[in-house]
């Protein structure tokens, strides 16, 4: 896995699958930006304009966007097993 990954987690304190995603990534000790969007007016408008979606977790790995918590497209593009 690359070290110069760029991951942001677009959530809220409140989503249970951010958090999970969030955890998921912490468990493999993987470094990530967590950007809550409930008190962001300006980041929840950079998420909707990324990926089209209102909805939390949006997940920004290096400009590939997953919607929700998305384990298998996650994987992939980590390139975790």
């Amino acid at each position: 896995m690359s070290s110069n990954l760029r991951i942001i987690v677009y959530s809220t304190p409140s989503c249970p699958w951010c958090n999970a995603a969030k955890r998921y990534f912490r468990e493999r000790g993987i470094r990530f930006y967590d950007v809550d969007v409930s008190k962001d007016r300006k980041a929840a408008e950079e998420m909707v304009r990324k990926s089209g979606q209102m909805g939390v977790p949006v997940i920004d790995i290096n400009g590939h966007i997953v919607i929700g918590f998305d384990r298998n497209k996650i994987n992939r593009l980590l390139g975790l097993k």
